[in-house]
């Protein structure tokens, strides 16, 4: 099934595909180690049993999705402390994770969950060593503070094909008082071992596969076109756009094993071409939004990708980044039977058909516009944008996209 495409085995990647005539300089970072296949989850016990006899283990709203996991570790006769992280996590969430796991003494670490719960874990895991209060260490609204000692040992196993968080570096934080979602960062928070099972995505609802898919197509579309784009990451993005289109169209109509897998590759994909090259306006815009409204973030990003290609394509003048759009054009045509000429508008149309709504219908308030434009200006994902956008450009894409 997935011939012609890069095989992943303890962080070596092998590329068919010819790389280009003109190699620029670039860095590779990687998990420890990764294992994607169905039935894989359970090879996390021994693994993190061989790295302590007490274990923190993170899952969502739901404890039952994690007691396979559970049991695996209790049969190895390990302590296990839990903890349910129930949405994006707050900086009050990984206080209290982190507090726990030093009481407990947790000597390593297991996410078991969505891009939420997976950033908590990483979180949690860097910040138990540390020796400052959590707040200093996060971006924007601290000072950024380096760890001063290595994360505590940490398994990555997602349960949604979107957020790719199992293989970044970073994680994002929500903090209320500042109305911000902001990042965690170390390249020493990359998970040890990331554990992508695409069993555990089965039936996911509707609502869910959507906005995660659309995430994921968003993490390999906006790295194809970011200014650190480099051959490694081009070589995971060049087939994710038009397979992962194609299988979320898929999963849209019906549920499909095989879908399910193409979308937990793309995921992957994703996070480790966000992770290597950047990112770019979607996401600069959808932090901000995330952190001034209830809205989820991959459906943030479903709605603002087709305003957000069309924006940074009119203001391209550049024939190998134009040739660049072309391609992502095709590529989204491609997936969605549609014509390139009209790809940003056919992928709007689709996702509001699949049921994806605009800001307005995701709860975004009108008044929360402005101060999100101005915040993306300055934020981290916009560093990669092929294009330099102003505030005004970016709350005319925010306008557009909320009616």
């Amino acid at each position: 099934m997935y011939s012609r495409i890069m095989c992943i085995v303890d962080c070596t990647i092998f590329l068919q595909d010819r790389l280009p005539d003109m190699l620029t300089s670039f860095n590779v970072l990687t998990p420890g180690n990764i294992r994607f296949g169905r039935g894989l989850a359970l090879s996390a016990a021994p693994w993190l049993a061989g790295r302590s006899t007490k274990i923190l283990l993170i899952h969502g709203a739901t404890p039952q999705r994690a007691e396979c996991l559970l049991s695996e570790l209790h049969a190895l006769r390990l302590h296990v402390t839990t903890l349910s992280i129930a949405h994006e996590p707050c900086l009050q969430d990984i206080e209290r994770g982190v507090s726990l796991a030093r009481e407990k003494g947790v000597g390593a670490i297991v996410s078991l969950g969505g891009g939420a719960v997976i950033d908590a874990g990483k979180a949690i895991a860097a910040l138990v060593p540390a020796q400052g209060p959590a707040i200093e260490y996060l971006e924007v609204v601290g000072s950024g503070r380096i760890l001063e000692a290595n994360p505590l040992p940490f398994v990555a196993i997602p349960t949604t094909a979107g957020t790719g968080a199992e293989v970044t570096k970073n994680a994002v934080i929500n903090v209320p008082e500042q109305q911000r979602k902001v990042s965690l960062r170390d390249d020493r928070m990359l998970p040890d071992l990331a554990i992508i099972d695409p069993s555990l995505t089965d039936s996911a609802p509707r609502a869910v596969t959507l906005a995660s898919g659309l995430d994921a197509i968003t993490q390999v579309i906006e790295p194809w076109l970011c200014t650190r784009a480099n051959p490694f990451t081009d070589a995971l993005c060049r087939e994710a756009i038009p397979r992962g289109m194609k299988a979320l169209r898929t999963l849209m109509e019906h549920e499909c094993p095989d879908s399910r897998d193409e979308m937990a590759w793309v995921s992957l994909c994703g996070g480790l071409a966000l992770a290597n090259a950047g990112l770019g306006v979607v996401h600069g815009l959808a932090g901000p939004l995330g952190g001034l409204s209830n809205a989820a973030h991959g459906a943030l990003c479903g709605s603002l990708l087709p305003f957000g290609l069309a924006l940074n394509e009119a203001q391209i003048s550049d024939a190998r980044l134009r040739q660049r759009f072309a391609d992502v054009r095709q590529w989204l045509a491609a997936g969605l039977d549609s014509d390139p000429d009209s790809a940003w508008e056919s992928l709007r149309e689709w996702s509001q058909r699949a049921g994806l709504g605009n800001l307005r219908d995701l709860g975004v308030p009108r008044e929360a516009l402005e101060p999100a434009a101005l915040a993306a200006s300055s934020s981290s994902s916009m560093k990669a944008n092929p294009v330099t956008l102003t505030s005004e450009q970016l709350l005319e894409l925010l306008e557009a996209a909320w009616e």
